[in-house]
């Protein structure tokens, strides 16, 4: 079937781009790329020590904004021993392996690198 091959094709050059290698568990992808996003971990990012969280809004002023109503949302960084690390960055998008911690989703979610919030401190 023509679709299914051109479909795997692209998530192959998909995880080329990231460096990513499938393995043990398949892992979903997720499109967020209109969303703006932010990173509140410890360890480093570039191995499997990473822990912490992602945080997303369609509105970047709305990350972490507890008491200002705005729509965000986090998942905790999914971590597997299988996995050699679980931020995978490109030169324009960053792939996150997430855990949504409601109803056992996890995804591979895809961020845009310009919409990426980084700490003012």
């Amino acid at each position: 079937m023509k679709l299914l091959t051109e479909y795997f094709e692209k998530q192959k050059e998909l995880f080329e781009y990231f460096g990513y290698v499938e393995d043990w568990v398949v892992i979903p992808l997720d499109d967020a790329t209109e969303m703006f996003w932010s990173l509140d971990i410890t360890g480093n990012e570039d191995d499997n020590t990473c822990r912490g969280e992602v945080s997303y809004a369609e509105k970047a002023e709305d990350i972490g904004d507890w008491d200002g109503g705005g729509d965000w949302y986090s998942a905790v960084i999914y971590t597997q021993r299988f996995l050699p690390k679980f931020i995978f960055r490109g030169k324009d998008y960053t792939m996150v392996s997430a855990d949504t911690q409601c109803d056992g989703n996890k995804f591979l979610m895809i961020f845009d690198n310009s919409k990426e919030v980084k700490d003012s401190d």
